[in-house]
């Protein structure tokens, strides 16, 4: 059986279509990862600012609560308290005498999704005046 030219054109067309077909597949799944990518960053960015809100939300109701009654107190990681913040909440720990007496610890922590902040304060008391100063506030994640 004698093979014609023809033939072969048509199984290099069949050749061409395929590495065609192949590359357009190629570019078609790396632009739905990168839009997938970008997608799932701006979700996350959203979600991390919602729980850094809610953190902060945390820490300002602990202080509302050291203006109104000084001797408040709960410890971590025993006894938190939960504050609803929106469609989340934040769990915050109020520690007396910490780091030294006189000073109280706040950690409030807020989890949106899969992303958690933290945002740590330090207050101190003055004992005489009932006053409560900040002395120190941060986000640690």
């Amino acid at each position: 059986m004698k093979i014609s030219v023809s033939d072969r054109k048509g199984q290099s067309f069949l050749a061409l279509v395929f590495l065609i077909g192949a590359i357009v597949t190629i570019v078609g799944l790396l632009i739905a990862f990168l839009a997938n990518s970008f997608v799932d960053t701006g979700y996350g960015l959203s979600e991390s600012a919602s729980a850094e809100a809610a953190a902060n939300s945390g820490v300002q109701d602990a202080y509302l609560q050291l203006e109104r009654n000084s001797t408040i107190s709960h410890p971590y990681p025993s006894s938190p308290y939960t504050l609803p913040v929106g469609s989340t909440t934040a769990t915050v720990y109020v520690t007396q005498n910490s780091p030294s007496i006189g000073y109280v610890t706040v950690l409030s922590i807020s989890t949106v999704s899969n992303r958690t902040r933290k945002v740590n304060a330090v207050f101190m008391l003055n004992a005489s005046t009932s006053q409560v100063s900040i002395i120190s506030w941060q986000d640690i994640q």
